[in-house]
């Protein structure tokens, strides 16, 4: 009965977590104009979420475990409320940057708890289904969002920030009111007065360094590096490149994100099996990095409308992938890996883009060599442990 109820609206916090985060994303060439700021300060923006996401994730998911996952997720989702509405009120960057720095904590606390409750409230042969569902929503509100967001700025710059603020409240609301607690109370209880010592998320990443799998979190590290120059600045591009319009990036980015998502659905599964996921992974590196340098030769929308879904397919392919091939590198320590490569793809999320807004500001091309660059490097590291495999056994 718990899950019954308690799942729907999981997926729905889910959504609507992120169709607030994807409604802003048209409007940040306007309002960083409007500032008189340029691709540095986006960089940063983008950065200063991943400084608190990674900085408070382990202390929210400690928190979790010992109140239970309904407090944390009513915290993330009022703080998503109120980095929104800091956004709204903001009439210069320093404001902005502190909602963002807001927006990260509420992400530490929203995302981690409600995929820790579906895991919960499922069993080991159902959870393999909650967990696609959960990514299905994030996916669907990150698509949606930035339609949306495109139609609202036609009412001000300001309203996609007041819209997200206002499904903050909504989801927030209908959490308090109607989600049970997952955790039993004797569990809880018992975590509370628990004196369990963990190594901090620094000793962690340190330990991590003389695994075995810390070529595949260096592969994360760099996948999220380099991708995230694509991420940061792209709307910045095209607006300074191609005079793209607000509308116009709205299309573009929900348009190819539902291409990339059906192109993930068909494939990723398919390609797996046949070609295995070390040379999956390998391609859509290669790939990434070829669609990166595409980008710089034309600015015709359909022309970047093609581009940018392709780009979009190979990361939704990648990302999947990688964390399959993780999951089987792990062996019995599969929560150190899970949580080490969350801990290697924040810190990537920290410094790409902050990297990528100075490179912009030297030259707007810039981001997407260097981004092109890490990504082509990192597919020939994974592909080099294999070759000298093949030559010890020739």
């Amino acid at each position: 009965m718990l899950s019954k109820s308690a799942f729907p609206l999981l997926l729905l916090n889910m959504f609507l977590a992120n169709l607030g985060m994807g409604i802003v994303i048209p409007i940040m060439p306007d309002l960083l104009r409007e500032y008189g700021a340029g691709g540095q300060a986006a960089g940063y923006l983008v950065s200063s979420f991943g400084l608190t996401q990674f900085l408070f994730s382990p202390i929210a998911g400690n928190l979790s475990d010992r109140f239970g996952r309904k407090p944390m997720i009513v915290t993330g989702l009022i703080l998503f409320a109120v980095s929104n509405l800091a956004a709204a009120a903001a009439e210069d960057l320093s404001l902005l940057f502190v909602s963002r720095l807001i927006g990260g904590m509420g992400s530490a606390a929203l995302v981690p708890s409600i995929i820790a409750y579906a895991a919960d409230i499922t069993t080991d042969k159902n959870r393999n289904k909650a967990m696609s569902w959960i990514g299905a929503s994030m996916s669907s509100g990150f698509i949606i969002g930035p339609g949306i967001g495109g139609l609202l700025a036609e009412w001000g710059i300001k309203s996609p920030f007041f819209a997200s603020a206002c499904i903050g409240v909504l989801a927030m609301a209908c959490s308090l009111r109607m989600l049970p607690e997952s955790l039993p109370e004797e569990l809880r209880r018992k975590r509370m007065w628990a004196k369990e010592k963990r190594d901090h998320v620094f000793r962690q990443i340190a330990l991590s360094v003389r695994s075995r799998y810390f070529l595949m979190l260096l592969i994360v590290f760099a996948m999220t590096f380099g991708l995230t120059h694509f991420e940061a600045v792209f709307p910045l591009y095209v607006v300074q490149g191609y005079g793209f319009t607000t509308r116009e990036i709205a299309v573009l980015i929900t348009l190819c994100s539902l291409i990339g998502t059906f192109n993930q659905i068909v494939l990723t599964e398919r390609l797996s099996r046949r070609f295995g996921e070390r040379r999956i992974i390998a391609a859509m590196l290669l790939l990434s990095a070829v669609s990166l340098v595409c980008l710089l030769f034309s600015g015709q929308f359909i022309y970047v409308m093609a581009v940018t879904s392709l780009f979009f397919t190979f990361n939704n392919i990648l990302r999947p992938t990688i964390n399959t091939l993780l999951s089987k590198d792990a062996g019995q320590d599969q929560g150190f890996v899970a949580g080490m490569s969350n801990a290697y793809t924040s810190i990537g999320t920290i410094f790409g883009p902050a990297l990528a807004g100075v490179l912009f500001d030297i030259r707007i091309e810039l981001p997407y060599v260097f981004g092109a660059l890490v990504l082509l490097a990192s597919s020939f590291a994974l592909l080099r442990p294999a070759r000298r495999k093949k030559i010890e056994l020739s």
